[in-house]
Formats: structure tokens, C-alpha cells, sequence
């Protein structure tokens, strides 16, 4: 894969895009834009649409960035800038394992999100948790995805979907080893 400036990061919650586009964007050296981070602001506040799409499109303006985030509302922004595309696409039970973990995890050590927003295990029954979330979105995306990839306005990605870890693991030591 050509390890190009301009990478977006798509993939069911819990599948690893935040810290893997971290990852690549320090080997790459450029920035990296989560998308999470503009959606919710302070005390849980949501973005409005227009707010998430002038967010986006400032920081996607520029010439080398790791997007990660799957938000429709910007995806136009985000996949028409971009000149790849990686999507992690694991399996439901690595993506539940992994979502639930970090849920988990997060509500016990009340580590710092986006914007000093904390999780919160009362939340958990919430649909837009992110563990329902995932649940749901798994197999909707495994179904769009591919139909929005054939589309004349995004034939320019170069798409690289990643089914395991593994997979994974070898695409960053080897944009290590490009860079």
C-alpha cells in the first residue's frame, strides 16, 4: 500500500480505529483528527451538524492527516479529501470483546475522553452507547460499505479493508518501514 498523506479510518466501535490511526499518524508524522473529539463536547454536549462539518473541514483541509471516525454527516468531507481508505472489519465477537472491555475499563479507572467527558456505567443501556452501538452497526456497515465504496464520488480511494488484528499489526510496521 502507498502510504499516502490523506488516510481516513473507518470501522464498528471498538475495532481499534483510534489507536490505530494514532499509531499511523506518528509513524507517517502527520496529524491525527478524531472525529469523536469534535462530535462530543464538554458535559456530553453534541455537536450540531454544522459545527461537526466546519470542525471537519477545517481539520481536513490540510495536505497529510489520519481521520478516524465513521460520522455520515461528514463522510463526504472526510472520503472526498481522502486518497485511502483502511477499514478495520473484525469479526462481532472481537469487536464485543473489545468494546466491552474498554467500556468496562473506562468506567472503573474514569479516565478522561474527549473533552474531560468520563464513561459512566449507567449509560451502558443507552441505544448511542457505544456497546449497543456496535452490536447494531456491525452488520450495517458490512452491508453499506461496500456499496459506498463503489460509488463514482469515491473511486478515487484506494481501499485497503483489514479483516484481522493481524493484518493489522503488519500494515503499521510497514508504514514504519516506509517511513
Amino acid at each position: 500500500m502507498n502510504f499516502g498523506p490523506r488516510i481516513a479510518v473507518v470501522g464498528t466501535s471498538g475495532a481499534g480505529k483510534t489507536t490505530f490511526s494514532a499509531r499511523l499518524a506518528v509513524l507517517l508524522d502527520c496529524p491525527h483528527i478524531e472525529l469523536d473529539a469534535f462530535q462530543h463536547g464538554p458535559n456530553w454536549q453534541q455537536a450540531t451538524v454544522a459545527e461537526l462539518r466546519e470542525r471537519t473541514g477545517a481539520a481536513t483541509a490540510g495536505a497529510r492527516w489520519v481521520c478516524d471516525g465513521n460520522y455520515e454527516a461528514v463522510r463526504d468531507l472526510v472520503w472526498g479529501r481522502a486518497n485511502q481508505l483502511v477499514w478495520l472489519d473484525y469479526e462481532r465477537p472481537l469487536i464485543m470483546m473489545r468494546v466491552i472491555r474498554r467500556s468496562v475499563w473506562r468506567a472503573i479507572t474514569r479516565k478522561p475522553m474527549w473533552n474531560e467527558n468520563r464513561e459512566d456505567w449507567r449509560s451502558w443501556a443507552d441505544p448511542e452507547h457505544p456497546i449497543r452501538w456496535a452490536w447494531v452497526k456491525h452488520g450495517e456497515r458490512r452491508l453499506k460499505y461496500p456499496e459506498l465504496l463503489r460509488g463514482p464520488e469515491y473511486a478515487h480511494l484506494e481501499v485497503l479493508r483489514l479483516r484481522y488484528p493481524r493484518d493489522t499489526r503488519r500494515l503499521l510496521a510497514a508504514a514504519g518501514a516506509a517511513a
